[in-house]
């Protein structure tokens, strides 16, 4: 067989470097948009670049140099960060689908937890001098989880929900699964299941049919002492509509992880509401994902799934691109 051209266009340490060529030398000629020499050249003879974000590893002149370019993977899950003259382009693009379904399932059960069990009020009254042994906390045994966008995330949390006793309602594009689940419907059941859960977990992509997905009339249909965590992306959520909610029904609570203007995706953070304010919610700054181990187990499924483009199997995670022009 044939090698391919493959160019990484994202900066690499030692440990990196060595993971992806011991990876794919025996497949691909690997070259590093970091170190070359002639960063044009190096963009026009790659067959296949692996990226973490191409907006901000090229610039817009260097998308017209990718006219042999057949296949891009991304480090990245989603695509909602991806400039449309690359979504333009006839090639397709793959974003990293599982790679990072563990600890991200950790995470939403971590803030589930702290938002049932209410340790954000009972640290607080402590540092105040107040003991409230006997306020009431929420038991997830024999609740329903509710999981809007039911991929390797979502999965990976049912089974963590599960381990508490959860029933799991899950949505899906094609309203099918092999998972243990209570209910497995698509978007079109989501007034079904958003009024009988207890728990619900944001995990689907960003696209042009979910931006928006959740706003003042999803919000209503769910119970008033609800837990909504968010690791997917913020858009999905209608931001003005999720503060106002929050502020005005206190037995509602968030956990939200993902915003809706981050650095990643718009080179800066910026919060337009003081949700950091409000007694019912958890932050984090999208950080779901990074444990120690993260980066090298998502080179290792990008690494698989860019085997699987050169060995001419079918390769995961391919994105429609009509959903996000």
């Amino acid at each position: 067989m044939q090698k391919v051209n493959l160019l990484v266009s994202f900066k690499t340490d030692l440990n990196q470097k060595k993971l992806i060529n011991d990876g794919l030398m025996d497949l691909c000629d690997i070259s590093y948009l970091d170190e070359a020499l002639d960063r044009k050249r190096a963009i026009e003879y790659s067959d296949i670049i692996l990226a973490w974000n191409p907006l901000r590893e090229f610039n817009n002149e260097e998308y017209s140099l990718m006219k042999r370019i057949k296949f891009m993977q991304l480090l990245s899950a989603g695509g909602d960060h991806l400039p449309a003259e690359l979504l333009n382009m006839d090639f397709n693009i793959a974003g990293n689908v599982g790679a990072y379904s563990l600890p991200m399932a950790e995470h939403v059960m971590a803030m589930v937890l702290a938002l049932a069990k209410d340790l954000k009020d009972a640290h607080n009254k402590l540092k105040q001098g107040i003991f409230d042994q006997y306020k009431l906390n929420k038991s997830l045994r024999g609740s329903i989880c509710a999981i809007i966008g039911f991929g390797g995330i979502g999965k990976a949390t049912a089974n963590l929900m599960r381990a508490f006793g959860c029933k799991i309602f899950a949505l899906n594009t094609s309203g099918k699964t092999d998972e243990n689940v209570d209910f497995i419907g698509t978007i079109k059941d989501l007034e079904y299941v958003l009024k009988n859960a207890d728990v619900i977990v944001i995990s689907l992509p960003l696209t042009k049919s979910t931006k928006g997905l959740i706003g003042e009339r999803e919000l209503l249909w769910m119970k008033p002492d609800a837990i909504l965590v968010n690791v997917a992306r913020g858009e999905i959520i209608e931001e003005r509509v999720f503060y106002e909610f929050l502020k005005t029904h206190p037995d509602f609570k968030a956990g939200i992880d993902a915003w809706w203007v981050e650095p990643f995706r718009h080179g800066k953070f910026e919060m337009h509401y003081p949700f950091l304010d409000l007694p019912n919610i958890i932050g984090s700054p999208h950080n779901s994902a990074m444990v120690p181990e993260a980066i090298t187990i998502a080179i290792k499924h990008a690494i698989d799934n860019v085997k699987r483009y050169v060995s001419r199997e079918k390769i995961k995670g391919i994105f429609r691109k009509e959903e996000y022009l």
